[in-house]
């Protein structure tokens, strides 16, 4: 079995190690990396998973997952590069950032394997997109989707749909998270207890994300079930329409996949 490094043991780091162990993995066969001592041991008490240095884990790993701040990813490369072949497989985590940047950082040849998962990964229920570097093969994909398919779900997209596939999806947990606060906020309004306002407004959205994942029906027809002539929700939607919501989140999204693209330009070489 392939040892695998986590570089960065932050919570999509950590959260990937959990699934991994739940996935079957001995904690013989994976690793982490972590600035912080206290954050270290406490995850190997946890988990019964050794840290190590970068270094370390560039020598002992097959697999190195990095899942480091997009803004530190320079002197992660620093230590890498040295110590990496066309043996090692390196998926980056990373948002942003293309695999151009790590071939043109490490040794001619290292397989990328871009990827960009969300938050739900904490919960076993992430949406990951894959994309292959110039070096990586359908196998290296295949070990990529694999590791992932243990927190959640898995595709493989062309690496230039990647920006357009963080704003979407790997940003897109907040734009829920921020659209259920305001509702509940709306039911305070309207005379409700927090507590009661959110337990109403969450289980909704678990229900309404179950109909959307189980059902075949495009959203368009779920939502007109819900919206009766002169009905109550006919009236909210068109207040919706009236303040520009659709066009809101169509304009929020695009300045997501923006910032996206200017985090990859941010490491090209300077001419």
């Amino acid at each position: 079995m392939s040892v695998i490094a986590v570089l960065g043991a932050g919570k999509i780091g950590e959260a990937l190690l959990s699934g991994l162990l739940h996935g079957g993995h001995s904690p013989d066969d994976l690793l982490f990396t972590e600035r912080y001592p206290a954050r270290a041991a406490e995850l190997t008490e946890r988990y019964g998973v050794h840290g190590v240095g970068v270094a370390d884990a560039a020598r002992r790993a097959d697999v190195l997952v990095v899942a480091v701040k997009p803004q530190d990813i320079e002197p992660v490369l620093d230590e890498l590069a040295p110590l990496l072949g066309e043996e090692s497989l390196v998926v980056s985590l990373c948002a942003g950032l293309p695999t151009a940047l790590y071939e043109r950082r490490l040794a001619d040849g290292v397989p990328v394997v871009r990827v960009m998962p969300n938050t739900p990964m904490l919960v076993g229920e992430a949406m990951s997109a894959v994309s292959a570097g110039a070096h990586a093969t359908a196998e290296h994909i295949a070990v990529v989707k694999d590791l992932l398919s243990h927190v959640g779900q898995v595709v493989e997209v062309p690496e230039s749909q990647q920006d357009a596939v963080t704003a979407l999806s790997g940003s897109g947990p907040a734009y829920f998270f921020y659209l259920v606060e305001a509702m509940i906020d709306a039911g305070i309004l309207l005379g409700l207890p927090r507590a009661l306002a959110g337990q109403l407004i969450i289980q909704s959205a678990v229900g309404a994300a179950k109909m959307l994942a189980e059902s075949d029906e495009h959203p368009v027809l779920l939502r007109e079930a819900v919206t009766s002539p002169a009905g109550t929700t006919i009236n909210a939607i068109r207040e919706l329409e009236k303040h520009g919501v659709r066009a809101a989140l169509l304009a929020a999204i695009e300045a997501a996949k923006d910032r996206s693209t200017e985090l990859g330009r941010a490491h090209e070489p300077r001419v």
